[in-house]
């Protein structure tokens, strides 16, 4: 189910697809309001998540909470 950007907390993990890519990260830190740093799960970089969708959002976006059990 799809969630809102301003629905995020930091600590949780997320999966944001877009124009056909998909990235798993987690909220590391909310310096400014709507501003979020996150960690890439795959890659452990660290990048701002408006990087993700400065760009628009497309016709298949989509932002889920992912599931915190092993």
């Amino acid at each position: 189910m799809a969630i809102s950007l301003d629905n995020l907390r930091r600590g949780k993990k997320y999966r944001l697809r877009n124009y056909g890519e998909e990235f798993d990260f987690q909220v590391m830190d909310m310096p400014e309001e709507n501003v979020y740093r996150v960690k890439d799960l795959n890659t452990l970089e660290y990048y701002l998540l408006h990087d993700l969708v400065k760009y628009g959002k497309g016709k298949d976006f989509d932002l889920e909470e992912l599931d915190d059990r092993a």
